[in-house]
């Protein structure tokens, strides 16, 4: 990859120290939070239904569960309510009633729905994408799901991506999952880069607290889940309903709050000479 320019970085939104972006897959490139709710409510609302609790609502979802990595969601989940289970195995079958098996039995719904219904993309965060990878930033995809690879590809955007930390490589590497930093600490890492040196970008207020606990550059929340608030409050540094909000040559924005580093240093100074500081977040 290329140095991006000042100016580069500039249409993108982003600080001027800023050399790769990591990307969370679902809800941020992928359409497929709608079909995770949507798996999750109906295998938390027959287990609520026996125990005569109220409905998975998509409060809980943001709470406890977007974000996380699928047996960290079950567990997060199901203390809210005070519900205790054992944690059983990763290979428990789905019918089991343990923390893995609640858990596999969730994923075996989202394997379903893929293969049937494929992956829709948000036409602006690949628009964004495209405008990264031509600026010459290095990016890497940074996602809880143990699906990331086939949803990536199902997606077309394989190949927009120099490396990609999942939930598989999550469980090889026995890196704890979001909130904490971990996963993409290792991003940046594959990319060559310091957390100082990278943007995170996220819709869940899980993976914005990562970002912000991994010190990394910049952080960007993206408004999927009407939680704009929370993710600002979680650390975001800002926050936007769509990231194509973030190209400057767009028409109108919905930034909840200017980004702190743009527009940085003019065009025509060198990047070796002095700022006076005001660039960074």
């Amino acid at each position: 990859m290329t140095s991006p320019t000042p100016d580069a970085l500039r249409a993108l939104g982003l600080p001027a120290q800023v050399r790769a972006c990591l990307f969370d897959l679902d809800g941020v490139l992928t359409q497929t939070a709608t079909l995770h709710f949507a798996a999750w409510k109906q295998t938390f609302d027959a287990l609520l239904a026996d125990l005569g609790e109220g409905e998975f609502t998509r409060a809980d979802y943001a709470a406890y569960v977007d974000g996380r990595r699928r047996y960290d969601g079950v567990r997060t989940f199901l203390a809210s309510r005070g519900i205790e289970r054992e944690e059983g195995s990763p290979h428990d079958p789905p019918e089991a009633d343990t923390i893995c098996g609640i858990g596999n039995r969730k994923n075996a719904d989202v394997q379903r729905i893929l293969a049937t219904d494929g992956v829709d993309t948000f036409p602006g965060s690949v628009r964004y994408l495209a405008a990264v990878r031509e600026a010459g930033l290095a990016t890497a995809i940074v996602t809880a799901s143990a699906n990331g690879a086939a949803v990536v590809e199902a997606a077309g955007l394989a190949e927009q991506f120099d490396t990609r930390i999942d939930g598989v490589v999550a469980a090889e590497r026995q890196l704890p999952g979001k909130p904490a930093p971990d996963t993409f600490l290792a991003g940046a890492e594959a990319l060559g880069v310091e957390p100082a040196a990278a943007v995170v970008i996220e819709d869940a207020v899980s993976g914005v607290q990562a970002g912000r606990a991994g010190n990394f550059g910049y952080v960007v929340g993206v408004n999927r889940l009407d939680h704009a608030e929370a993710l600002s409050e979680a650390g975001a540094d800002v926050v936007v309903d769509d990231l194509a909000d973030l190209l400057t040559e767009g028409a109108g924005t919905t930034l909840s709050r200017p980004p702190v580093a743009v527009p940085g240093p003019p065009a025509d100074r060198p990047d070796d000479e002095p700022t006076t500081g005001e660039e960074d977040p």
